[in-house]
């Protein structure tokens, strides 16, 4: 399955020491995939357990303007899925919603959004007032206007009322707007991602990279204790 965004991955621990310790994890991702960027990066609940997200980029337009840095890693490969399953004229679609601003307060909204695409219509290609006029009398046929005066109908003002009207939205795309249709909220919240969706879980490590943790867990408390109380040189005699 191809990427679709992606994010970077950040030790929040290394990152608070002074640190940037991270790597960018592509979505959909899978459980090995995780497991092995989070023991790259030091996370492994032993020496470090937290992360946050410093970054995100990817190639549906405007997605990762509306992403936070404490997402869930769970949440965000299920929206990559979701995505995922869209065809190319309902991801357009997905991506002038979203540049609208409906429906992007959350991952949870955006979710939602993808699985809801036919609550909108979308016309490809329309970014100006005089050619949404122009489809409106044309092609869809909304007013009755005799031939011999369509040279001189304004389709410019024409089509600005009819965007004022339906509170209609220019995206970079195409012209989106609501169409009124019943949205439903399919997802409420992580108990409802699919179980073959969720990828996060801390590494597994073995006896060796264990002892290693801990010893690096041990000398760094040394180091922090000697830091705090360091020992006072006894003067000779």
């Amino acid at each position: 399955m191809p990427a679709l965004f992606e994010a970077y991955v950040t030790n929040l621990g290394k990152y608070n020491e002074g640190e940037l310790v991270g790597e960018y994890l592509k979505f959909p991702t899978t459980p090995e995939e995780v497991q092995a960027l989070l023991k790259r990066i030091g996370i492994d609940r032993v020496r470090y357990e937290e992360i946050f997200i410093t970054d995100f980029d990817g190639d549906v337009l405007g997605l990762y303007d509306h992403l936070g840095e404490y997402e869930n890693i769970d949440e965000l490969n299920h929206l990559a899925c979701v995505i995922s399953e869209l065809d190319q004229g309902d991801l357009e679609k997905f991506e002038a919603v979203i540049d609208s601003g409906e429906y992007t307060g959350s991952v949870k909204e955006l979710i939602n959004l993808a699985q809801n695409l036919d609550c909108f219509e979308f016309y490809p290609g329309v970014t100006d007032d005089e050619t949404l006029g122009r489809i409106y009398v044309e092609d869809m046929e909304a007013i009755d206007v005799p031939e011999h005066l369509l040279n001189y109908f304004d389709y410019e003002a024409y089509g600005r009322d009819i965007r004022l009207n339906e509170d209609g939205h220019y995206a970079p795309g195409g012209y989106v707007l609501n169409n009124g249709g019943s949205f439903i909220e399919h997802y409420h919240g992580r108990e409802d991602i699919p179980d073959e969706h969720k990828v996060f879980s801390m590494p597994k490590l073995n006896i060796r990279e264990q002892m290693a943790a801990y010893k690096e867990v041990i000398d760094r408390s040394s180091l922090e204790g000697e830091r705090l109380h360091p020992r006072k040189e006894v003067p000779e005699r």
